[in-house]
């Protein structure tokens, strides 16, 4: 079988810790190219795994007529270098959230279908051991009927994490355009429509910056969500959680409760109320230390191998951009809005 060639745009963090590595592991893959405006970020990568090194993308697909690319990119530039690239024939994956509006996530789904190429978003909450062992308790019935849940995302924001620490784009409105919301809360949005298999129908936010000095974008986000099903909950995404990382979701059902990445060791625990406790060890969910395999990659290449639809379609990724951007109406005009 003849290799993926792929090129990764934007050589920061998350293509550090996640995309690189998971290309690189990939016995189908080879890494054809890097691009970052800062060229020593992709002569870094071209160091380690070779392909050549870009500073500007669209020259790159010019120039490399890459197979696929990954988009890593601050949040402004997601939609429009995914359009480019699905016009030069390229299969994308795109960080999340996938673009800033909702006509852009449109877009970006029409540029893909037009050229053939498969768009991928990379939430990789769903393919955490954790989150996958919990989506099959649930299928399974013994918990029935969802009514109510609590998913929250927090750390210490990505001063702490970002590869230009305080100084990161993620700081910076024009380029990141949202904060916490954008960078956390999206994954527990699509998370809860993932493991729930409902939409969102209505959305109630308080969205503001409580701590993070010079910035104007959110750095906490307080959300209630009412699912088609009914189901009621809350959505917690946070830059401000300085001790205690939190990427928990507890969910209380007619039959009992269950708690997923509620312990360290038990991963998922269902307590039923006829009395009985299962408690299952099935692997981490990532932190920001402890980095564990997103699964997103190889998803995207098995999309890919096989001429199959991804795991996380475009569709998928608008309708999770959707809930964030209905938040954000939500803090600025003081209504509940509902999500069509």
């Amino acid at each position: 079988m003849s290799k993926v060639r792929v090129a990764v745009i934007g050589c920061g963090s998350i293509s550090k810790y996640r995309h690189v590595p998971e290309y690189a592991a990939h016995e189908n893959v080879e890494l054809v190219a890097f691009v970052d405006p800062i060229i020593e970020r992709a002569e870094y990568f071209v160091n380690l795994h070779g392909g050549k090194a870009f500073a500007d993308y669209e020259t790159m697909l010019a120039e490399i007529k890459p197979d696929a690319v990954s988009v890593c990119t601050p949040n402004a530039l997601h939609a429009s270098m995914s359009i480019t690239a699905a016009n030069a024939g390229a299969h994308v994956l795109v960080e999340k959230p996938m673009a800033v509006t909702d006509e852009e996530a449109e877009a970006m789904i029409e540029a893909a279908k037009k050229n053939d190429v498969h768009l991928m978003v990379g939430h990789n909450q769903r393919f955490m051991p954790p989150h996958v062992k919990a989506k099959q308790v649930l299928q399974s019935g013994i918990l029935g009927k969802v009514l109510t849940f609590r998913t929250s995302f927090g750390h210490p924001g990505p001063d702490a994490w970002s590869i230009d620490g305080a100084e990161s784009w993620f700081f910076r409105k024009p380029e990141a355009i949202m904060g916490a919301m954008g960078d956390l809360g999206v994954h527990k949005s699509d998370l809860i429509r993932w493991m729930l298999d409902d939409e969102v129908s209505e959305v109630a936010g308080f969205v503001g910056t409580l701590d993070k000095k010079d910035t104007e974008v959110d750095d906490n986000a307080s959300c209630l969500l009412r699912m088609k099903s009914g189901a009621i909950g809350t959505l917690v995404a946070s830059w401000t959680y300085y001790k205690g990382e939190d990427n928990s979701t507890i969910l209380w059902c007619e039959n009992g409760v269950m708690k997923i990445g509620t312990h360290h060791d038990d991963q998922v625990i269902v307590e039923l109320r006829n009395g009985t406790i299962e408690k299952h060890k099935v692997g981490a969910i990532s932190t920001n230390d402890k980095q564990e395999s997103s699964g997103v990659v190889n998803a995207f290449l098995e999309s890919i191998l096989t001429n199959t639809t991804p795991a996380v379609s475009g569709e998928d990724g608008r309708a999770s951009l959707k809930v964030i951007l209905c938040a954000f109406e939500s803090q600025a005009t003081g209504k509940f809005i509902s999500v069509n």
